[in-house]
């Protein structure tokens, strides 16, 4: 019996004139995802993407792969059927017959692409809903909230037969909407802000600080950790890990206690935005949420953001913390993020930091600093590594 795997597109079908072009990077994506896996033939027919393999391959694998490329709200694996509604019946039957034994309550459901097909939707649905009752004696009809829905579609090229989907990644297409810097800070909130800007086709550069010996070598193995479980979704990405004791210590020599926090995060948007010019980059993206913590204040926001020439995107910005921790527990980094290794967000906190700091105070610090040569040399001394599934 042969198999394929049906992607149904969201939003990517309300794109217009630009759709293909949605879909093509979708397909793009698909076929570097599925790569490793196997041969897949990648096409795309009435807003749905065809994934069907060319040769023996692990389907349980494929599925899951497809299910994590941004773009599709759904994955449906389905039997191939030629468009006759006995066979139709004769591979439903075979095909469905665990989902058919387990259920006590079905529905079947068609959908007719294909026009030209002789019988409609509902007389499909219809026939096919008949003659599976009679060679499942044990399941009822129910039209309103059965166990089991059987799909069948006619399309252009076959008509297809499965039961309900899984849920897709959804989105769009990773890339289609440029790249960013992302900052990745280990903790809870900085991986969910990449995983959101990803789904929204944006393709993020990972950006750490790290401060040795105030920072542990562990606590960039645990940002390494969060980059490559954030490749199951992006597949790939960069990361660029910008050492920082020179800058942390500068300020803590130089500065008012108070203002440290600020001013720390000011330079990390300095450098973060050379790293984004350098590379292509539209704009930063953080992990802040409102009222979080003391630098997440709007007045400390609006600092740090001073110091950078790009649009800050804050994907969480208006969240709470368990609305994050929920994304974070679905995308698999919560467990990551929770590991007791300090990063140098951590490293000379302020014993009380200024909430609401004026900007008048906060240039007058840092005219007590070489802020030029300071940002120019974190940047010089960044380390860049990819990281792959």
């Amino acid at each position: 019996m042969n198999e394929i795997i049906l992607l149904k597109l969201g939003e990517l079908v309300l794109k217009g004139n630009n759709r293909r072009i949605f879909e093509d990077r979708f397909m793009t994506n698909v076929r570097r995802r599925l790569k490793p896996i196997g041969d897949f033939k990648v096409y795309s027919v009435q807003s749905t993407v065809y994934v069907e393999p060319q040769s023996d391959c692990d389907m349980d694998t494929a599925v899951e792969a497809c299910a994590h490329v941004f773009g599709a709200v759904s994955v449906c694996r389905a039997a191939v059927c030629p468009k006759d509604e006995n066979e139709i019946v004769k591979i439903a039957k075979e095909y469905l017959k665990d989902e058919m034994n387990a259920a006590s309550t079905f529905k079947v459901e068609s959908k007719r692409s294909d026009k030209s097909f002789h019988l409609d939707s509902i007389k499909l649905s219809q026939f096919v809903g008949g003659e599976l009752a009679d060679a499942f004696p044990h399941i009822t009809a129910d039209m309103h909230t059965p166990e089991l829905t059987v799909r069948v579609e006619v399309r252009d090229f076959a008509a297809y037969v499965h039961a309900s989907g899984i849920p897709g990644a959804g989105g769009m297409p990773l890339g289609i909407n440029g790249k960013a810097v992302c900052l990745l800070s280990g903790g809870i909130d900085s991986p969910v802000a990449l995983h959101m800007l990803a789904k929204r086709g944006v393709e993020p550069i990972a950006v750490h600080f790290q401060s040795p010996p105030y920072t542990s070598p562990l606590a960039l193995e645990k940002v390494e950790e969060l980059a490559k479980i954030s490749c199951d979704y992006t597949g790939i990405l960069e990361l660029r890990t910008v050492h920082f004791t020179e800058i942390q210590e500068a300020i803590r020599d130089n500065c008012p206690e108070d203002l440290f926090t600020v001013i720390m995060r000011r330079f990390m948007m300095r450098v973060a935005d050379k790293i984004a010019h350098a590379n292509g980059c539209k704009a930063i993206v953080t992990g802040e949420s409102l009222g979080q913590v003391a630098s997440q204040t709007m007045e400390a926001m609006a600092a740090t953001e001073a110091a950078c020439s790009l649009p800050v995107l804050r994907p969480v910005i208006c969240m709470d913390k368990e609305e994050i921790v929920t994304i974070a527990r679905r995308i698999g980094t919560f467990e990551t993020s929770i590991r007791p290794f300090e990063d140098c967000c951590t490293v000379f906190t302020p014993r009380h930091p200024r909430t609401r700091p004026r900007m008048e105070d906060v240039l007058a610090a840092e005219s007590r600093l070489d802020v030029e040569g300071l940002t120019e040399r974190a940047f010089q001394n960044v380390e860049r590594s990819v990281i792959k599934l």
